[in-house]
């Protein structure tokens, strides 16, 4: 063979491990930014669809989604009213845990509502939120689980609690008054001396 064609097929060789290593990087940096981005819910993604490519796919599409909706910062007033009323709902707790807990949902929807999400279906709730919140999404899920058995009448009054705590994360941050993670260690203080649910 002529020496031009020798160099011409080590050009192509060259081009195509080159092609192939930028894909790698190109694919390990979107991971890892779907990893930044959403945190605990990019693992439970992936668990639940048993596919890395199909759950970044996923992923993928919420944050397309969102990027469509109009999500807005409560006025101070609103986010002050809505305080007071969670307040009231973790009062009523006390006499009527499961009926705490229904109301304690519809505040949240109530709030995601006003902030722009879209409300009408629960799977699609936690979805949008975990855009934006994906620390809290899992206590959205875990939540909407027991206000589900509470509705069936399967939860216990511990349920109903913990139910309460994780709504609370994510109404915390919802409302923009303060990290998850601030609720959750206020909360699991309360716990540990065995206080109902305060604030």
């Amino acid at each position: 063979m002529a020496t031009w064609v020798w160099i011409l097929i080590a050009v192509v060789v060259v081009v195509i491990v080159v092609g192939m290593i930028a894909m790698s990087a190109s694919r390990k940096r979107r991971t890892r930014g779907l990893q930044e981005g959403f945190g605990p819910e990019y693992d439970r993604t992936v668990e639940t669809t048993g596919d890395r490519k199909a759950a970044e796919r996923d992923l993928e599409e919420r944050r397309e989604r969102r990027e469509q909706l109009d999500i807005r910062e409560l006025a101070p007033a609103a986010r002050e009213r809505y305080a007071g009323e969670w307040r009231d709902v973790q009062v009523r707790f006390v006499d009527n845990p499961g009926g705490a807990v229904r109301e304690a949902d519809t505040l949240v929807q109530q709030v995601m509502r006003d902030r722009g999400y879209p409300t009408d279906d629960f799977e699609q709730r936690a979805a949008d939120i975990s855009v934006d919140h994906p620390h809290v999404a899992e206590h959205y899920r875990a939540a909407h689980g027991v206000w589900s058995a509470n509705e069936r009448g399967q939860a216990s009054t511990e349920d109903l609690r913990q139910s309460l705590v994780h709504y609370r994360s994510l109404f915390d941050e919802l409302l923009g008054t303060g990290g998850a993670d601030d609720a959750l260690a206020r909360d699991t203080a309360s716990e540990d001396t065995g206080a109902e649910v305060r604030r």
